[in-house]
């Protein structure tokens, strides 16, 4: 029994902390946290057109295999000089459907950051 007393009272015994008294009574402290953060970007974009064939003229009639006068472009149109003893002209612009445009656009993005901090403190 005197045992278990014993042990019982050495469990049950209560702590203390020294206690610590600083070596000052006010202060500041300051940070300075630089970073640098680059990006670098680059983009493609590609622009899609579809088959596209036009003409213009002046003293010019487009007609197809039928000989009949046509505003559609195809293959089989063929063009005429309307009257020819006045000056002509013709222009035929023609595109496959496809790529149109390619468009690269590389850069780079800095950024600079300064963070400053100042702490105060007294006792």
């Amino acid at each position: 029994m005197k045992r278990l007393l014993l042990l019982l009272s050495i469990i049950f015994v209560p702590a203390s902390a020294q206690s610590v008294t600083p070596n000052f009574t006010t202060g500041t402290m300051t940070q300075t946290v630089t970073a640098t953060q680059t990006v670098n970007e680059t983009i493609v974009s590609e622009r899609y057109g579809g088959d596209v064939t036009v003409w213009n003229g002046d003293n010019i009639e487009a007609v197809d295999a039928s000989g009949i006068s046509v505003d559609i472009v195809d293959s089989s149109t063929q063009f005429h000089v309307v009257d020819p003893s006045h000056p002509w002209q013709l222009e035929i612009t023609t595109r496959d459907a496809g790529i149109v445009e390619t468009i690269n656009t590389v850069r780079t993005i800095q950024t600079d950051t300064v963070t400053n901090t100042l702490s105060v403190f007294s006792q």
